[in-house]
């Protein structure tokens, strides 16, 4: 673990709708140059979790911390400075280009929508996800993994165009990245996001594929009804009783299939792919 300061703490915080407790005494640190992935069955809490991290959902109880300031009294122009979110799902009804809503990641007050540095911001944060050659294509006709990457461009092209404005290592928060991608664009976001690590940020991620998660984050936590069930390095929480207690079903951890049924895992190789830091 890093260590420098954190880049956010969540301490013993508690999110509610209603009656209903979403999030539940849960504490997180987050340091530069780390990915944690977010586990758990369906309406275990991740979503809820990275929302408040965001500053989107207020607090019962507890602290969020980002660089050491409470998340609640930032303004939103600060927040998009420093941090930048991915959602599970982006509607957008306007025909607008991918390249348009890429540059929405630029619209933050301050920033200098016409530079040559963020045209160049522009052509790598589409160059990151693969979507160079349909830069020009309306949002509503892409598919739903191209809008997805359109969304991670979106987020990358913010943190970067807001570098000039922040001295603190950026937060990426996404919510289910992958869950739209095919095996190989599956590999080049997640690729990215390490190296958005790897140049000093630090990212949260929800995830659903177990086996991605293991490969490609430092930390997991994996929550089951809005708290933490068990939080770790892969090698020690992705086992057979945390997995079966957390999912509410049979799961054998590191073992492989009968013969008779065929299997693939991902390529876990890290190795950042050519192009240059992100946010540089």
């Amino acid at each position: 673990m890093s260590d420098q300061a954190a880049v956010l703490e969540a301490q013993n915080i508690t999110v509610r709708a209603a009656s209903v407790c979403l999030v539940n005494g849960v504490c997180l640190t987050l340091h530069p140059r780390e990915i944690v992935g977010l586990l758990g069955a369906n309406g275990a809490g991740k979503s809820s979790l990275l929302k408040a991290c965001s500053g989107e959902l207020a607090l019962q109880t507890g602290t969020i911390r980002l660089h050491g300031r409470d998340i609640g009294s930032m303004p939103p122009a600060e927040l998009a400075y420093r941090r930048a979110v991915v959602a599970q799902s982006s509607d957008l009804s306007f025909p607008f280009t991918a390249r348009e809503v890429v540059l929405l990641g630029a619209t933050v007050p301050g920033f200098d929508s016409e530079s040559d540095r963020l045209k160049s911001i522009l052509t790598n944060a589409l160059a990151d996800v693969g979507l160079t050659h349909l830069a020009g294509r309306p949002y509503p006709l892409l598919s739903g993994g191209e809008r997805q990457r359109v969304q991670i461009a979106r987020a990358l092209c913010q943190l970067a165009a807001a570098r000039p404005f922040r001295t603190d290592p950026p937060l990426l928060l996404l919510d289910e990245p992958t869950s739209s991608l095919d095996l190989a664009h599956q590999r080049m976001i997640l690729l990215r996001l390490r190296r958005f690590a790897e140049t000093g940020g630090a990212a949260i991620a929800v995830l659903h594929d177990i086996n991605l998660a293991a490969a490609y984050c430092d930390r997991l936590v994996i929550m089951k009804d809005g708290r933490v069930l068990a939080h770790g390095k892969p090698r020690d929480v992705i086992v057979s009783d945390v997995l079966s207690e957390a999912y509410s079903c049979h799961v054998d951890a590191n073992r492989l299939p009968p013969e008779v049924i065929p299997f693939a895992l991902p390529v876990t190789d890290r190795t950042p792919l050519s192009a240059g830091p992100i946010g540089s």
